[in-house]
């Protein structure tokens, strides 16, 4: 509790004192961003990650999407897609959803492997997802595990954007309006096939440009506007 009131900064610097010489350390060291910045003219990495649940003490990341957004436009040639390789039978329930089999992980790179490349996208950007806690927290328990030290870093949560426009404007939230695809259709944007990290990455930094230009039609885009209260 201390520590978030004192906020992402002081937690920042206290993970980068405990973190070893490397990719964590290197990506908090970046990690410094200025709240005045204009969105416009930053980069902004939007990820998604893709999981067997929810709870990153006994589930697992199954893959990894990203994508940059800079120069206020989705920059198609960062995009970067890749499966996990998990040590565990992949539930046929998650299967269904993601449709990353247990064959399919096999053939990929352990989270150890991906972390590196991840935080290397990652520094000196904020971090562009839809609905916090599951990027967060997953990227947080692998670092911990990984290197020893915590993940911190500027979110932008493009759920959190829309609940606050609809308390602004004293619409009243039903059950599921904000979920990423149901959010899209009220900006005009094409619908995608659900639970693929990249293209819900795509989706995700489509619909932070899109409800960013409609709060912010002209003039500057405070970052600070944008960031994430957790």
């Amino acid at each position: 509790m201390f520590e978030k009131l004192l906020g992402k900064e002081y937690a920042r610097k206290k993970a980068l004192a405990k973190a070893p010489a490397g990719p964590l350390a290197d990506f908090l060291a970046a990690g410094r961003m200025d709240r005045s910045a204009d969105c416009r003219e930053i980069p902004i990495m939007a990820i998604d990650l893709e999981t067997t649940g929810l709870d990153p003490k006994k589930d697992v990341i199954l893959s990894i999407g990203m994508v940059e957004v800079n120069n206020w436009g989705v920059n198609l040639g960062t995009a970067w897609h890749r499966i996990v390789r998990v040590d565990q039978a992949i539930p046929g329930e998650t299967a269904v959803i993601h449709h990353i089999t247990d064959d399919q992980s096999a053939a990929g790179e352990p989270i150890e492997a991906l972390l590196p490349e991840v935080l290397r996208r990652m520094a000196g950007k904020p971090m562009l997802v839809h609905y916090s806690p599951i990027e967060q927290n997953f990227i947080d328990a692998a670092c911990r595990k990984i290197y020893g030290a915590p993940f911190v870093t500027p979110i932008i949560d493009t759920l959190e954007i829309a609940q606050r426009v609809y308390e602004r404007r004293n619409h009243l939230i039903q059950p599921g309006d904000l979920r990423l695809f149901n959010l899209r259709p009220r900006y005009n944007l094409p619908q995608y096939k659900a639970h693929n990290a990249l293209s819900d990455a795509l989706a995700t930094a489509e619909l932070f440009l899109a409800v960013a230009d409609n709060l912010y039609p002209s003039g500057k885009c405070p970052l600070g506007e944008f960031l994430s209260k957790r």
